[in-house]
């Protein structure tokens, strides 16, 4: 490669440039949409049937557009938008189902349960699949690592916040602008949650594979999932609104940190060309 050619980002996508960069935007008109529309034959039918479809999009629709809005930046990812879906749908069920069972458990076992070890097993569920998948794909990059950690706490968030949703709807006895309430504020704050702490701690997963363990990549990693799980512990722990904008503000900012990193572009192993003579 000479020092005129330039290497950009690979993409499986099949989407093209204008495709991937503003497909988000279409996920959430799309989304809106359609939750309009279930929303308002809910109310002009009062038909019961129709509740989960408005759970599932008014928990899916902020998540998919993040996720949309991740895999169309300039990174150089290596899997396609089929794996993505997977790991969303995979990791929320997987990472939803442990994390309930050994918080359970450890409720059992100490008679209460401290936000740390909350912190702890929902930031270890959501790794599963993407360590699962990790383990399968030769072809390593961190940037595929940040876009599969987002996909997991997506769909770990859109789990989540449909069993809360659920819950709103029995205990206000069918009040569904309590649950729109619900599914409005969880849905603006999960991608400086979920998907925000998931997103970089797969990367520097992902990053440390890459490097086969060496050097500072494991201890970056370790680094990284302590501050996601201090990030989550706070918030458990911190009530109002000003907590969570500061703890918002900070995840959000580490995520674009580290997109921004990744983007940078590679440094080739090239021959020099002979100089051009002016």
């Amino acid at each position: 490669m000479s020092l005129t050619q330039q290497s950009v980002p690979f993409d499986r996508s099949g989407l093209g440039h204008w495709g991937r960069r503003w497909g988000w935007l279409a996920v959430l008109a799309v989304g809106l949409l359609l939750f309009w529309l279930i929303r308002s034959a809910l109310v002009s039918t009062l038909n019961p049937n129709l509740i989960p479809a408005l759970i599932f999009f008014g928990a899916a629709l902020m998540p998919a557009a993040f996720v949309a809005f991740v895999a169309g930046r300039q990174l150089d990812f290596g899997l396609g938008m089929g794996t993505v879906a997977v790991t969303a749908l995979a990791g929320g069920a997987i990472g939803v189902t442990t994390a309930g069972f050994l918080e359970y458990r450890t409720l059992l076992l100490m008679d209460f349960l401290p936000m740390v070890a909350v912190g702890l097993i929902e930031e270890t569920a959501k790794l599963i699949v993407p360590l699962l998948l990790l383990l399968v794909v030769r072809d390593r990059h961190p940037g595929d690592g940040l876009l599969i950690g987002v996909a997991s706490g997506a769909g770990f968030a859109v789990f989540e916040t449909m069993g809360y949703a659920f819950v709103e709807l029995i205990n206000s006895g069918g009040n569904l602008t309590a649950v729109d309430d619900l599914l409005v504020w969880r849905g603006l704050l999960s991608p400086a949650a979920h998907m925000a702490w998931t997103g970089l701690t797969a990367a520097a997963l992902w990053s440390a594979a890459q490097h086969r363990w060496r050097g500072r990549s494991a201890a970056v990693f370790v680094l990284v999932y302590a501050v996601a799980v201090a990030l989550h512990t706070a918030w458990d722990t911190l009530a109002g609104d000003p907590a969570y904008a500061v703890l918002a503000a900070v995840s959000l900012s580490l995520l674009v940190f580290t997109t921004h990193r990744l983007a940078s572009p590679r440094p080739a192993h090239t021959h020099l060309a002979p100089p051009v003579s002016a």
